[in-house]
């Protein structure tokens, strides 16, 4: 099966988008928003929350889109900086998670995504 990694990598990437959306949304959105943050805090939380959710739709649909069709090269290689972004995405998480030692899984679906799109680059790009 041809580009089966970045296949891979876009269907991983809109379960991320779906986990984000609704279970981000039950586990961190909701208690953060009934919490004693300001108004103002809230806003920008919300906010940025939203953010992350846009880009991880929108990067699903290019993933799927270079997956699933016939593109060019250059357009392949363009999207090069998304998969470094997403190792990188990463990182912060796992640092947390030693420096307050707890789990935070997110770089666990972030890194592979990044990691198998960068495969199927190599193979295509």
């Amino acid at each position: 099966m041809r580009k089966w990694s970045i296949k891979l990598a876009g269907i991983i990437n809109l379960l991320t988008a779906f986990i984000h959306l609704i279970g981000g949304e039950w586990t961190l959105v909701d208690p953060l928003m009934n919490s004693s943050l300001t108004a103002q805090q809230q806003a920008e939380w919300i906010g940025a929350w939203h953010i992350v959710t846009i880009i991880l739709f929108y990067s699903s649909y290019l993933i799927l889109t270079v997956g699933f069709s016939e593109v060019e090269r250059s357009r392949l290689q363009a999207l090069r900086p998304l998969a470094i972004l997403y190792i990188l995405m990463g990182i912060p998480f796992v640092i947390s998670s030693i420096y307050f030692s707890v789990f935070a899984p997110q770089w666990i679906l972030l890194q592979p995504i990044g990691v198998l799109y960068l495969i199927g680059l190599r193979k295509f790009g």
